[in-house]
């Protein structure tokens, strides 16, 4: 396709579905920078923020936010970042500094490996091994008998692009302490850690002080602008500020940025367990739609879901999937499933995948109500 094209496609798709009267969670890119702004506006003057002053360079509501981040995850300190991942090449950077060696651990699925361009080696000079490449984390006895010497073990949690899975608490304090054994570093990629307590049966902070430094995510299941932290010891964060500023992360004002992460705090993340146990609900009732229909060859995955969100996987190439998307939410207003795409490196040919996630929007479908919204779908793809 034309890239002008496949823009005015993607523009067309994201007026549709962020306009949809019915939904099971409200996507970054939906609604207006109007209705977005008057929303957090009003937030703030509710919750007594708004008479504050704009940061600058860090100050202000940024310095709350660190302070309210480290508080949240049991750590001594907090930075903010602009995105993701530049906090995490700090990080991994960081460690490497110290532990004498630039080699990363960590899975082929994990984000710096599949969506950052290579950006480790690149700009940091960092070198990643493979404990597994099985679509879940590494297990201790993996990372105990991995071959090659490394510093820094990394571990998303949840593994996204594997379908956003967990390891059982068990086997997470296993794995790190296998890296202990091996005097390496722990560091976790927690994008999405907010929403693990519901499966790992353990609070934020229990979950962060087995790492030695987490990095959390506030757009992602906190509803927020952009922004990212980076938590840690307090040496480790003061040099972390340093590699901010020459990275170019030191931004002037980020003040609308981190409002949004403190309203995801305060809002949205005593909300998430609600939203990890609605999504078994959808997982199941999108299940038992698909197997009723007679559709043949599909999968829920995992069958049921460690965090809000997992995968759904059809035979049918993603555009025929995509347009079919459109097309229920355009004749109905309801948006079920939204873009669908081709599995990444060595998956199966002729099938697609989509990610559904549940939040606030979500908790009112019925089982019902999704199984209804499967048959429509799948009646568009006759």
């Amino acid at each position: 396709m034309d890239p002008v094209d496949e823009e005015a496609a993607r523009r067309h798709r994201a007026k549709v579905w962020g306009g949809a009267e019915r939904k099971l969670w409200h996507a970054p890119v939906d609604g207006t920078v109007g209705t977005r702004l008057r929303a957090l506006a009003e937030w703030a003057e509710a919750s007594g923020l708004a008479e504050g002053p704009p940061d600058a360079y860090g100050d202000g509501l940024v310095e709350e936010l660190e302070l309210r981040v480290a508080a949240t995850l049991g750590l001594p300190a907090a930075v903010f970042f602009p995105t993701g991942t530049m906090a995490q090449q700090v990080a991994l950077r960081c460690w490497a500094g110290r532990t004498g060696s630039p080699v990363v651990a960590l899975h082929p699925l994990a984000h710096p490996e599949v969506h950052e361009g290579g950006a480790l080696a690149a700009v940091s000079g960092l070198r990643t091994v493979h404990p597994t490449d099985a679509p879940r984390l590494p297990t201790a006895e993996e990372v105990r008998d991995h071959p090659e010497p490394f510093g820094t073990l990394m571990l998303e949690l949840p593994l996204r692009d594997a379908g956003f899975v967990l390891p059982t608490w068990d086997e997470l304090t296993g794995t790190v302490e296998a890296a202990r054994e091996r005097d390496a570093v722990v560091h976790f990629d927690g994008a999405r850690l907010w929403e693990c307590p519901a499966f790992l049966g353990r609070p934020l902070a229990e979950i962060a002080g087995l790492a030695d430094s987490v990095y959390v995510s506030f757009y992602k299941s906190l509803g927020g602008l952009s922004g990212a932290a980076l938590a840690g010891p307090e040496d480790v964060m003061a040099e972390a500020r340093v590699w901010r500023h020459r990275y170019g992360g030191q931004v002037f004002q980020e003040y609308p940025a981190a409002l949004s992460a403190l309203r995801g705090l305060e809002v949205e993340l005593p909300r998430l367990p609600s939203y990890v146990a609605h999504a078994r609900v959808v997982a199941d009732a999108v299940r038992e739609a698909l197997t009723e229909s007679g559709t043949g060859w599909f999968r829920v995955h995992p069958e049921t879901p460690h965090t809000h969100q997992f995968q759904v996987w059809l035979p049918y190439d993603p555009e025929t999937l995509t347009r079919a998307s459109v097309a229920q939410t355009e004749s109905t207003g309801t948006v079920l499933f939204r873009r669908w795409s081709a599995p990444g490196a060595g998956g199966p040919p002729g099938v697609s995948v989509t990610e559904l996630t549940v939040a606030e929007p979500g908790l009112e479908w019925t089982a019902e109500d999704v199984k209804a919204a499967v048959r429509d779908f799948l009646s568009r793809l006759a």
